[in-house]
């Protein structure tokens, strides 16, 4: 058994209710407990941790290292294109990690096409929707699993 994290970053707590034609209309809390429920069925644990504040998530980052986390999952939203604070946290605690976004962030505005996480990802998981977070644990377990 592994311990997981799952974090999502700055306005992923108004999804459902935020622009559903580009992220869709399930809730964060929907596709947490799913998460939890697929990892708990791999034989895993997955924490879930959301926040609007770059300090909590670089702080969940290095905690992570503290407690033993052995794969994240993280959708930087809006600071994916601007957070090298956070980037830096994750190659600071190398923590392997897969990078998720609910769209395909190269179909929309060209800002949206460079991530500062993406080249240091193990992997990435674009436009997908909420299944995309089904797809990440599962490819979380086989990474903790062949490594």
């Amino acid at each position: 058994m592994s311990s997981f994290l799952l974090i999502n970053g700055p306005n992923l707590n108004l999804l459902g209710s935020r622009e559903p034609d580009v992220y869709g209309a399930t809730n964060l809390a929907a596709i947490e407990k799913r998460c939890v429920d697929v990892a708990k069925e791999l034989g895993h644990d997955l924490d879930c941790f959301q926040s609007n504040a770059e300090h909590e998530l670089i702080d969940k980052v290095q905690q992570a290292a503290v407690d033993k986390v052995a794969f994240i999952i993280l959708n930087p939203g809006g600071f994916t294109h601007t957070s090298v604070a956070l980037r830096d946290a994750f190659l600071a605690v190398e923590i392997p990690f897969i990078e998720i976004h609910l769209s395909n962030t190269f179909a929309r505005e060209e800002f949206r096409h460079n991530s500062y996480f993406s080249d240091i990802a193990s992997s990435c998981l674009f436009g997908f929707g909420a299944y995309g977070y089904e797809l990440a644990v599962q490819a979380a377990d086989r990474h903790v699993n062949t490594s």
